[in-house]
């Protein structure tokens, strides 16, 4: 029998003959990475908007650690009832469970929900690396393989998978140098350490402006105002398909009743289709891609899939 200890006061659970309400009480949002990172920010506006229009107070409750599995585990062994949501990203759901074991299985532990956002990201050298387009950057790697080095925030992460998806699509061979974290990544290419890395819109174009690093490639298959000027991976490097990038959306734990995934859903498409989300993700660094439940789920299964390959063409294991 289909729990129904949910509903708002005007819906009624689908297949029950009398309404049933969603007795009012706090929402909480897990985010399972700490304030200030773009799953939080992108997190906290959703939830903000969700408050407003489901009459429920929606809280943002942080449990960052391990690479969002900590906070991501926590959501997906909470009861299936409507008061925990999940915002979700791709490297605690789609990449962590490809290298390493976790203690959750995405597929069936969390439903989806609703794709919110993409983080992408910008392919950037040193400023005197000896190639100024991505089809010289591609020649002279092409033609040194383990000449170069390139950084990530840490094994496993979104960065670094996205770099070797571009290393096995166009036959390149560099040395990784995995960083505790984004910014020490970064740095390390700003000064010189290092020779190219794959990091996020909003961390990089400061630098790219400043002159301290030249954009070569962007990592989304279609051009951004994001990064403006900057051609695609897919196009300017010939790979057809790349497009690699940190999705963000918002799940529940398996079993939550479909009528509530429906509303859910449906909330956060009008809430994307604002103005002011347009406004509060372009600041983030975020582009918005709102997706409802049936196409974020096909989204999530591509994803599986592409990195999939990419984990056992580059035989990436994290003990």
């Amino acid at each position: 029998m289909q729990r129904r200890t949910l509903g708002l006061a005007t819906i009624a659970f689908v297949g029950h003959a009398r309404a049933e309400t969603w007795p009012s009480r706090t929402i909480r949002m897990v985010v399972p990475w700490a304030p200030g990172q773009a799953t939080d920010l992108g997190g906290r506006f959703v939830a903000q908007k969700l408050s407003e229009s489901l009459g429920h107070t929606v809280v943002v409750e942080n449990r960052p650690g391990a690479g969002g599995m900590i906070g991501t585990d926590a959501a997906a062994k909470a009861a299936p009832d409507g008061y925990t949501l999940l915002a979700a990203s791709g490297g605690a759901v789609t990449l962590n469970p490809l290298v390493q074991k976790t203690p959750y299985d995405p597929e069936r532990d969390l439903a989806p929900v609703a794709m919110i956002g993409l983080s992408p990201m910008v392919l950037v050298t040193r400023a005197d690396f000896p190639a100024n387009t991505l089809q010289e950057f591609l020649a002279v790697v092409r033609a040194n393989p383990g000449r170069f080095n390139y950084s990530s925030s840490g094994a496993g992460a979104t960065a670094h998978l996205s770099s070797e998806w571009l290393h096995n699509a166009a036959g390149l061979k560099a040395v990784h140098v995995p960083f505790a974290g984004s910014a020490a990544s970064l740095t390390a290419v700003v000064a010189g350490q290092i020779d190219y890395t794959m990091d996020s819109v909003v961390a990089t174009m400061p630098h790219v402006r400043a002159g301290r690093v030249k954009a070569l490639g962007f990592s989304l298959s279609r051009p951004s105002a994001l990064a403006p000027g900057i051609p695609t991976i897919a196009e300017a490097g010939g790979i057809p398909g790349y497009d690699a990038a940190a999705w963000l959306g918002l799940m529940v734990p398996a079993g939550t009743p479909e009528p509530i995934i429906r509303r859910l859903a449906a909330e956060c498409g009008t809430v994307m289709a604002g103005a002011e989300a347009q406004e509060r993700f372009a600041a983030m660094g975020i582009e918005v891609d709102s997706r409802p439940t049936a196409p974020f789920a096909a989204y999530l299964r591509e994803q599986r899939a592409v990195y999939a390959r990419v984990v056992q063409q580059a035989n990436i294991r994290i003990e």
